[in-house]
């Protein structure tokens, strides 16, 4: 529920209302208006909200409609922005992520980087756990993996995001990583989920293979609920019949989703295509339709990737998306920039 608080309270009669609140077992958390200030209160309403009302310093009580109350746009109605080091995802400029699939050696995961850096990329991205449909397929270098996109950072100051599957991994990731992606097949692993909102790094959030938009923020929920805001959505394609594409990319989703939620969104057209020359026309689809970032595979020799190579950009179709991109921006945002 939306707490709003009365003019002229002071700061002792609202730090009074807060401790009231939490020692009731509710979330709270103090959002400044222009004209106004409320508080957000989240957790199990045991009492009827008129109650609420006769509470010292209270305006008026507003219960919050939807299942999911902090990511909600109710609770928050100004668009989130998550800062990854120098990074701003969900601002004024579009973010692209790039790197292969997997991490897969030193020297050619280093080679990439350096290329993707070169081109206008200004974070990273590698799996260093892969968890595969068949349990006979690569499943990533584990530590090494972290280790090598840890060296990526300190060559080429890229932020690194990579895959969490357990959270046996946890320590791992406060270790190595920037920014902590859940893949799709983990979306409702509702442990996992409460683990990352544990760690507190940025959290990349994708889409479940036939997840709803309502079950997709009530994963994300999950994860503020454990007290990290920094959570970033990925629309990567989702189950349809349609078999001439991996998956079926929603961009209705981008525009739907920030009705919804103040939480950045970013689109991976590489997962949701399954092939190479898909990419970027989806990739200019996903700007043109408000995507704050976009989340691309590239690798220089497709056909000899470990992990996912069909639907790999060569890097110099990398660098054709890059330019597009600049082109493609200025028609489309205010700032018509490229971060950083």
């Amino acid at each position: 529920m939306i707490v709003v608080l009365k003019k002229g309270i002071s700061e002792e009669e609202s730090e009074r209302l807060k401790e009231l609140l939490r020692s009731e077992n509710y979330m709270v958390k103090e959002i400044q208006g222009v004209e106004e200030t409320v508080l957000g209160v989240v957790g199990t309403i045991r009492k009827d909200f008129r109650h609420f009302e006769t509470l010292p310093g209270v305006a008026k009580v507003i219960p919050i409609s939807k299942p999911y109350k902090l990511v909600s746009r109710e609770l928050h109605p100004e668009p989130s922005v998550i800062q990854v080091g120098d990074v701003a995802i969900g601002g004024d400029r579009l973010v692209v992520i790039a790197g292969p699939c997997a991490v897969e050696e030193r020297k050619r995961t280093m080679e990439i980087a350096r290329w993707v850096r070169r081109c206008g990329a200004v974070l990273f991205r590698g799996g260093a756990f892969k968890p595969r449909t068949s349990p006979y397929s690569f499943q990533g270098l584990g530590e090494e993996g972290l280790r090598i996109l840890a060296e990526v950072r300190e060559e080429t100051g890229l932020g690194v995001v990579t895959e969490m599957t357990s959270p046996s991994q946890a320590d791992l990731m406060v270790k190595y990583v920037d920014v902590v992606q859940i893949g799709a097949r983990n979306m409702q692993n509702f442990e996992l989920l409460k683990c990352v909102g544990r760690i507190g790094k940025p959290v990349l959030l994708k889409r479940g293979l036939s997840a709803t938009i309502e079950e997709w923020l009530m994963s994300a929920e999950y994860i503020l609920s454990e007290g990290n805001e920094r959570v970033i959505l990925c629309e990567r394609g989702i189950r349809t019949f349609e078999r001439h594409t991996r998956n079926t990319l929603d961009l209705t989703a981008v525009p739907v989703v920030k009705e919804l939620t103040h939480l950045p969104v970013i689109i991976d057209p590489s997962h949701a295509s399954g092939h190479w020359k898909y990419v970027i026309p989806l990739a200019k689809a996903a700007v043109a339709v408000g995507a704050d970032g976009l989340l691309v595979e590239v690798h220089p020799e497709p056909e000899k990737a470990i992990s996912d190579g069909l639907q790999s950009l060569k890097p110099e179709k990398f660098y054709q998306l890059m330019e597009d991109l600049t082109f493609l921006e200025r028609a489309v945002r205010k700032e018509g920039r490229i971060a950083p």
